[in-house]
């Protein structure tokens, strides 16, 4: 089996600017300590990326891709909408849980650097708009049928990213106010992710199944 050594030089740049902007930033990250940490020169750093915005673009864009792409996953088509949606809203609380520290860089870079929002946009095209209209028409089919209650899908998305990357962003100001251990954060992490679950699911019930429940 051959192995194609420039992917390999490729990926392995990737993974190591990956870890260390999520370590130390962007800015406190030089793509000379990148290629040190590979174990190549700087030129192939350049060579493969260019500048060390391009780099960080393109994990920018993978990254965006992963969280956003868990709503267009296809394998549980068979089942009901809602247990569909559990799953979606499970994955991709385990995005985040295997990636901890990128809603700090994603927003940090944003609010710093808002143009790297309009070189977002131009490399993801039509991605968004792919997922966002298959949410909306599974929406639309559900509605009417009267299994959830009317609700734009923006709010749905924002509902379940909110609700998701909120724990993440907050978890050192849990833990230091908490004196929560590591062990223990991550028991309330499973606990949080079941509980973000409930939330959504309970907030799609039919306004007058909520309103029974009110009532008894």
């Amino acid at each position: 089996m051959t192995i194609n050594k420039e992917a390999t030089n490729e990926q392995a740049i990737l993974e190591t600017a990956e870890r260390l902007f999520l370590e130390k930033g962007f800015a406190m990250t030089s793509t000379t300590e990148i290629a040190k940490e590979v174990g190549c020169n700087q030129a192939m750093v350049h060579y493969y990326f260019r500048t060390k915005d391009k780099l960080f673009e393109a994990i920018f864009e993978k990254k965006i891709k992963m969280f956003v792409g868990i709503f267009l996953q296809t394998d549980e088509e068979n089942l009901p909408f809602l247990q569909k949606l559990q799953l979606k809203i499970e994955r991709h609380f385990d995005i985040l849980q295997e990636n901890p520290r990128l809603p700090f860089l994603f927003f940090n870079e944003l609010t710093t650097h808002p143009e790297r929002m309009d070189v977002l946009k131009q490399r993801l095209q039509e991605f968004p708009k792919t997922v966002f209209h298959r949410l909306n028409s599974e929406l639309k089919i559900e509605i009417e049928k009267g299994s959830i209650r009317p609700i734009e899908t923006i709010d749905l998305i924002l509902s379940i990213v909110s609700l998701n990357v909120i724990l993440f962003l907050a978890c050192p100001i849990v833990k230091k106010i908490t004196g929560m251990s590591d062990d223990d954060f991550q028991i309330m992490l499973q606990r949080r992710k079941k509980e973000n679950v409930i939330m959504i699911i309970n907030s799609l019930r039919p306004l007058e199944i909520l309103n029974e429940k009110c009532i008894k």
